[in-house]
């Protein structure tokens, strides 16, 4: 988990920044964001080959787990928006969404379909293959 800090108050809200590659592990090439997400979904499940990314709850919760390649199972809760989750390449991950929660993401790369490894099975002997 990264902490991108939060300035403000109660009284005016609050305000986080993430400025000119301050506090990521790569260089910034894309920012998407997901909503309507229905709770009975469950999002992600796949990994990247090459691409890194920060993924936030803007708004709302989101749980996520993630397998590493090690096989290393981590769950994590988004839940503040000032704290973004690394998510480093050949990371499986699984996002269920709360009510109207907002997902941002940051990347490192631009999209690109052949970077996806979407079956599990392919991702398991990804992992075989690197230990």
């Amino acid at each position: 988990m990264i902490n991108f800090g939060s300035m403000g108050s109660s009284e005016l809200g609050y305000i986080s920044v993430a400025e000119g590659n301050k506090l990521f592990p790569f260089q910034i090439k894309r920012v998407y964001w997901t909503y309507f997400t229905p709770q009975n979904v469950i999002r992600g499940r796949h990994a990247h080959r090459r691409l890194e990314q920060i993924i936030f709850a803007i708004s709302g919760v989101i749980d996520c787990e993630t397998e590493m390649i090690d096989g290393e199972i981590i769950r994590f809760r988004l839940d503040e928006p000032n704290m973004g989750l690394f998510l480093p390449i050949n990371c499986w991950r699984e996002m269920k969404f709360s009510h109207a929660a907002v997902l941002m993401c940051l990347a490192s790369m631009e999209y690109d379909e052949t970077d996806y490894i979407r079956d599990y099975t392919e991702f398991k002997k990804v992992r075989e293959n690197e230990n």
